[in-house]
C-alpha cells in the first residue's frame, strides 16, 4: 500500500511540475512577444462529440512576430495517458463544421508542414497532460483562428478558438 502511495504522490509531483512549467512558458512567450510587436490570440480548449467522455482542458496560443514567424504552443489536459495525438492550426472557428479544414499559407500547396502550422504530434504523459509547439517561418494569415487537437484515428476530439 505504502508503495501505490509513494507512486501516485510522484505521478502527482511530476503532474504538478509539468503545469506550473507549461504556465511560466506560456507567460513568457506571451510577455515576450507582446513587448516585441508581435500579434498574441489564444483560447481554451473544450471537447469536441468525438472527445465526449474525456475532461478536457487547456489552452494554445498563437504568436505572429514582427519579423514574418508564427509560434504555436498547445497544453492539453484531460487526454488518455501515454498516447500520441495530432494538432493543426485551423482555419475555420471551432463551431463551424468542426473548424473546417487545416490552415495553410498557400491555399494551394500540401496539406503538411512547412505549408500547414502543426505544434504536434505530441504524447501525453502517464497523467494524461500533452504539451506541443512549433515555429513556422511565415506569419499565419487572418484565417488561422482556431487549433484542433486529433486523437489517434484523425478525429477532431478538442479545439480552442483564438482571440
Amino acid at each position: 500500500m505504502n508503495g501505490s502511495v509513494s507512486r501516485l504522490r510522484a505521478v502527482v509531483r511530476r503532474a504538478t511540475m509539468v503545469l506550473v512549467s507549461a504556465a511560466l512558458v506560456g507567460a513568457a512567450v506571451s510577455s515576450t512577444a507582446r513587448a516585441s510587436g508581435a500579434t498574441v490570440t489564444s483560447g481554451e480548449f473544450h471537447a469536441f462529440a468525438a472527445g465526449v467522455g474525456l475532461d478536457i482542458s487547456g489552452h494554445a496560443v498563437l504568436v505572429r512576430t514582427a519579423d514574418g514567424t508564427t509560434i504555436v504552443s498547445v497544453h492539453v489536459e484531460g487526454l488518455a495517458p501515454n498516447t500520441t495525438y495530432g494538432s493543426h492550426v485551423h482555419q475555420t472557428a471551432c463551431s463551424a463544421n468542426f473548424a473546417d479544414g487545416h490552415f495553410r499559407f498557400d491555399p494551394a500547396g500540401p496539406a503538411r508542414p512547412p505549408n500547414e502550422i502543426w505544434p504536434g504530434p505530441f504524447t501525453t504523459n502517464p497523467a494524461g497532460v500533452g504539451n506541443g509547439n512549433t515555429m513556422a517561418e511565415g506569419t499565419a494569415g487572418p484565417e488561422a483562428v482556431s487549433v484542433v487537437v486529433h486523437a489517434p484515428d484523425g478525429s477532431k476530439i478538442a479545439c480552442a478558438d483564438l482571440a
